[in-house]
C-alpha cells in the first residue's frame, strides 16, 4: 500500500481555480503588489531542496494534508459556471464534487494522474487565450499598462513595515514565503511527488521545474487582472451591479469577449474546472491515504488485503468529499478568494510546518512539545482567521481599494450605479482588535513561531523520555555537523528499524 501512495502525482494542483479567478480580481481591486508572490515562490524552492526534502527522501515517509482548502476550490468553478450559464451555484458545486469523487474513487491515483495532465493543458490554454485576446481588445500592452498606471494600480515596492497593511512588499514576499513553504515542503501531495522520483537530485530538478511553472501561471493570472481593468476602466461592472462581487470579474470579462469569439466561454470554464478538479482530486487522494495509513491501519488487529484496503480508502474519499460539499455553503460568506484561501490554509500551515521544523532542526524537541505547540498555535490562528472574516463581513474592517469609474457607461447603467461620491465619516469608529487587523499573509508566521516556541518550552519542561543513539536521518543536513555522536548526549528516540 505504501508503494501505491508514493506513485507520482504530476499535476497542476497547486495552482487551482482560486488563482485563476482570485488573482485577476486582486489586481483589479487592490493593485499589483500581490504580484510579488513570485519572488517568495522562488526562495521556497531553494529552502525545500536544502532543508526539508533530504529528510523526507531519506526516510521515505509521507506527510499530511489540509481539509479547509478544498471547499473553496469547489466554490470557484461553480462561480465561473454560474456566471456563464446562470445555473444555481450550489447545484454546480454538488455536481463538481460528485464528478471528482467518482473518478478519484473508481480510477484511483492513475485516474488523478491522467486527468491532471489534460487539466494542466486546459488551464494554461484558457489563461493564455483570455490574456492575449483581452490585450488586443484594450489596444495593446502599452495601453493596458498606461490605464493601470494612471489609476495607481501598478505598485510593487510598498515598503511599509506596518503588519496591519493588507499588502506590502514585506508581507507579500516574507509573509507569503512561509505559507508557500508549508504548502510545498510538508504537504502530503508534494511529498508524494518527491518520493516518486528515483533519487534526490531528480527530485530537486522537479522542484525547480515546478517553481518555473507556477511563476508563469501566477504571472499570467496577475497580468489578466490588469487587462480586465484596462477593458472596464471607464465602466466598472461591480459598481453598476452587472456582477455581484469582484471574484466574478474574469468570468464576466470572458462573456464580454465571447460576443466576437464563439467558444471562448467553453474554453474558459473548462480551464477553471480543470484547475479545480486537479486540486480537489489530489487533495481527496492524499487525505484518504493519510487517514488510512496513520489512523485506520494502526487500529486494525490483523493485516488486510490490498483489495480491502482500497475499499476503505474509496469510502474515505466519498466521506471527505461529502464534508467538503457541506462546507461550500460557508465559503460564499467569506471575503475575496485569495484572502479567504490563504486565511484558511494559514490555520493549519503554520502549526504543520512548525511541527516538522521542530523535529528536523531541534534535537531537544519531543512529541509532547510538538503536540502542545501545534494545538496552541492551531487554536490561536483559527481564532484570528475566523474573527477577521467576521469583522470583514459586518463591516468593521474595510480595505482601501483602487479607484474605478462609470463615466463610459450608458445612462441606464449610471443610474444603476447611483451616487459614487465618497462619504467621509467624522465620527471616530472603534478599531477592531489588533490581531484581526493584521494582514492575512502573516498568519502562517504566527502559527509557525508559536508552535516552535511553545514546543521547545514544553520539551524543556517535560524532558526526553529516554536516551538512545540518534538517527541522523531524522534531521536536516543543515544541522548534521552540530549533532553529537555520543549516545549519552542525544535525546531523540527512534523506532525506524522496529517499524520496518
Amino acid at each position: 500500500m505504501r508503494a501505491i501512495l508514493r506513485r507520482p502525482l504530476k499535476n497542476c494542483s497547486y495552482v487551482s481555480g482560486i488563482a485563476m479567478l482570485g488573482l485577476p480580481a486582486e489586481m483589479y481591486v487592490y493593485g499589483t503588489q500581490l504580484w510579488c508572490i513570485v519572488i517568495a515562490d522562488s526562495f521556497v524552492s531553494v529552502t525545500m531542496a536544502i532543508v526539508y526534502l533530504p529528510v523526507f527522501y531519506g526516510l521515505r515517509i509521507t506527510s499530511s494534508y489540509e481539509l479547509l482548502y478544498i471547499p473553496l476550490v469547489i466554490y470557484v468553478p461553480a462561480l465561473a459556471f454560474n456566471q456563464a450559464t446562470g445555473m444555481d451555484l450550489y447545484t454546480i458545486a454538488l455536481l463538481v464534487c460528485a464528478v471528482c469523487i467518482f473518478y478519484t474513487t473508481l480510477g484511483g491515483l492513475k485516474a488523478v494522474v491522467w486527468t491532471d495532465t489534460i487539466q494542466t493543458v486546459m488551464m494554461f490554454g484558457a489563461v493564455i487565450a483570455v490574456a492575449v485576446l483581452g490585450t488586443a481588445r484594450a489596444g495593446g500592452v502599452a495601453e493596458v499598462w498606461k490605464r493601470n498606471v494612471d489609476t495607481g494600480r501598478i505598485e510593487f515596492f510598498n515598503m511599509d513595515l506596518d503588519p496591519t497593511v493588507r499588502h506590502t512588499f514585506w508581507g507579500v514576499v516574507v509573509g507569503n514565503y512561509l505559507n508557500w513553504l508549508a504548502t510545498c515542503s510538508v504537504n502530503q501531495a508534494m511529498v508524494q511527488r518527491c518520493l516518486a522520483m528515483p533519487n534526490l537530485k531528480k527530485s530537486n530538478v522537479a522542484i525547480m521545474i515546478m517553481a518555473v511553472g507556477i511563476t508563469c501561471i501566477v504571472s499570467l493570472c496577475c497580468y489578466t487582472g490588469i487587462v480586465i481593468y484596462a477593458a472596464f476602466y471607464d465602466c466598472d461592472p461591480v459598481t453598476t451591479k452587472q456582477i455581484r462581487k469582484p471574484d466574478q470579474l474574469l468570468p464576466y470579462f470572458v462573456m464580454e469577449l465571447s460576443e466576437t469569439i464563439p467558444g471562448l466561454p467553453g474554453l474558459f470554464v473548462s480551464g477553471v474546472f480543470s484547475a479545480a478538479l486537479s486540486t480537489m482530486s489530489t487533495g481527496l487522494n492524499s487525505m484518504s491515504g493519510v487517514i488510512y495509513e496513520d489512523m485506520i491501519k494502526p487500529c486494525l488487529r490483523k493485516p488486510i488485503s490490498n483489495v480491502n484496503a482500497s475499499r476503505i480508502i474509496k469510502v474515505t474519499v466519498v466521506i471527505i468529499g461529502a464534508i467538503c460539499v457541506g462546507l461550500v455553503f460557508m465559503v460564499e460568506k467569506l471575503s475575496g478568494l485569495i484572502q479567504a484561501g490563504k486565511s484558511l490554509s494559514g490555520i493549519t500551515a503554520g502549526p504543520l510546518l512548525g511541527m516538522f521544523t521542530l523535529g528536523m532542526l531541534f534535537p531537544m524537541a519531543n512529541s509532547k512539545g510538538a503536540l502542545v505547540g501545534a494545538l496552541v498555535s492551531l487554536n490561536l490562528v483559527a481564532w484570528i482567521s475566523f474573527g477577521t472574516q467576521a469583522a470583514i463581513s459586518n463591516g468593521s474592517i474595510n480595505f482601501p481599494v483602487k479607484p474605478v469609474s462609470v463615466e463610459g457607461c450608458t445612462e441606464s447603467l449610471k443610474s444603476t450605479a447611483g451616487n459614487l461620491t465618497t462619504i467621509v465619516e467624522t465620527a471616530v469608529r472603534e478599531q477592531p482588535f489588533f490581531l484581526y487587523r493584521m494582514s492575512y499573509l502573516w498568519y502562517t508566521w504566527v502559527g509557525f513561531l508559536l508552535t516552535v516556541l511553545v514546543g521547545l518550552l514544553v520539551s524543556w519542561f517535560t524532558g526526553p523520555s529516554k536516551y538512545t543513539r540518534v538517527d541522523r536521518r531524522l534531521f536536516t543536513p543543515v544541522i548534521h555537523r552540530f549533532l553529537s555522536r555520543d549516545p549519552q548526549k542525544t535525546v531523540r528516540t527512534t523506532n525506524l528499524q522496529s517499524e520496518k
